[in-house]
């Protein structure tokens, strides 16, 4: 995966959540025998799939305090589940979840974790 991002700026993006930050693939413009497809074909499936770029802390947990000691001070932090979704991961996501948002002209988009349907992580 080669993606010319600025990382400078994409740090400015905080996510939040359960939200996971993602760069769509490429649209094809040509069927798997050659056909050519109009404009917009693609953007109208399902299914689409791009790079994950960043991803929220996670759920959040409720608090399990000890109500014998809640006078301790640092008690009573938010603690998050973390999401499976790493930088860098290929995900197949449901189209219908995702809002798309424009950042330095380019096109990402927003989908909840539990819209993502498959990850492939390179190993490397």
């Amino acid at each position: 995966m080669s993606l010319q991002l600025d990382a400078e700026a994409l740090k400015r993006l905080i996510v939040v959540g359960d939200k996971v930050l993602i760069k769509p693939r490429a649209p094809r413009d040509k069927t798997g025998s050659g056909l050519f497809l109009p404009p917009g074909v693609e953007e109208q499936e399902k299914l689409q799939s791009g790079y994950v770029i960043r991803s929220g802390p996670g759920y959040a947990l409720p608090a399990q305090e000890d109500p014998d000691e809640s006078w301790k001070p640092g008690s009573g932090g938010v603690k998050y589940m973390p999401l499976e979704a790493a930088a860098g991961d290929l995900a197949v996501y449901l189209q219908r979840n995702a809002w798309e948002i424009e950042f330095n002209k380019e096109k990402y988009v927003i989908v909840p974790h539990q819209a993502i349907l498959l990850l492939v992580r390179d190993e490397d």
